[in-house]
């Protein structure tokens, strides 16, 4: 149990996929609660800074919840949106032209903001997006899922945004409103990457102890593009790659509360599990002949 510690889409994206990149811009917003000293560990990892907004005398987004005894279930005890209510993205002028932009879980109003001040197409833009929005801002979440490239969702919310039971006619169905790339997170049980007529299934790594999955979805996602970014191959082979890097990221997540062990992970730790992965799935087989 953790009384507080600090979280958020940004960090977690930011964290992990600082692993690849020497430098990122990170547009968001906070209360002047936000710890400093996270700060600066944001920009000890090459995290630009000068898109987060402080806002004085106000508090940054709290979440509160309870998992259950498998840790892929979970409570909300307490959500404060606090400092997002004012969130209107401005984003620098250098930030504009970046070639890769991550569209972290928020109102859908304010994903179509940030790629309306963009100079350009973005090679690649991913977006994250859950239920509430799906519930609340459809209309406006069609139009920015029309903008992506590629959409990262868990398997409830595609059957929701879909209509659609079976997952594979719910990618069809997403897929269809404008993403080249669909990926269904499925918690513990992996991954699925949709697109490009093909199929691919991740597994998550099985961990002896999860002590706080809080945050391993944006950690994903960090790790999904960053990798993209650094490798600069969005084939579908490439994502593949990716998906098993943001895999093996979410997984170290899993391995403390909050942060804590994002902000010590290396890229040797990255490889050793990521080959953690590769010997999980690796098999020969021979096909019997009548």
């Amino acid at each position: 149990m953790a009384e507080k510690t600090v979280g958020g889409a940004a960090t977690y994206i930011s964290l992990a996929a600082s692993i690849f990149l020497e430098k990122m811009g990170l547009v968001s917003v906070v209360g002047d609660d936000f710890p400093e000293s996270v700060m600066q560990k944001l920009r000890d990892r090459g995290v630009d800074l000068q898109g987060l907004e402080v806002l004085k005398g106000k508090e940054s987004f709290f979440w509160a919840g309870r998992y259950h005894y498998d840790m892929n279930t979970r409570d909300t005890l307490e959500t404060r949106l606090n400092v997002l209510l004012d969130l209107d993205p401005k984003l620098p002028a250098e930030y504009r032209k970046a070639p890769y932009v991550m569209l972290g879980n928020l109102d859908p109003v304010v994903q179509g903001k940030v790629l309306d001040q963009m100079n350009e197409r973005p090679a690649l833009v991913v977006m994250d997006t859950m239920n509430f929005w799906m519930d609340s801002a459809m209309p406006k979440l069609l139009e920015v899922i029309a903008r992506v490239d590629i959409l990262t969702i868990n398997d409830a919310e595609a059957r929701q945004l879909s209509g659609e039971h079976s997952l594979v006619k719910a990618a069809n169905k997403i897929l269809a409103m404008g993403p080249k790339y669909l990926v269904v997170k499925k918690g513990e049980h992996g991954a699925l990457l949709f697109g490009a007529g093909r199929v691919f299934f991740a597994p998550a790594l099985p961990l002896e102890e999860v002590v706080d999955p809080t945050g391993a979805g944006d950690t994903f996602a960090g790790g999904f593009i960053g990798f993209l970014a650094r490798t600069q191959d969005h084939s579908f082979v490439n994502l593949k790659r990716a998906i098993i890097v943001g895999s093996a990221l979410a997984s170290f997540c899993c391995e403390r509360f909050g942060i804590e062990r994002l902000l010590e992970v290396s890229r040797e730790d990255i490889d050793e599990r990521i080959q953690q992965f590769v010997e999980l799935v690796d098999f020969d087989i021979e096909l019997v002949e009548e």
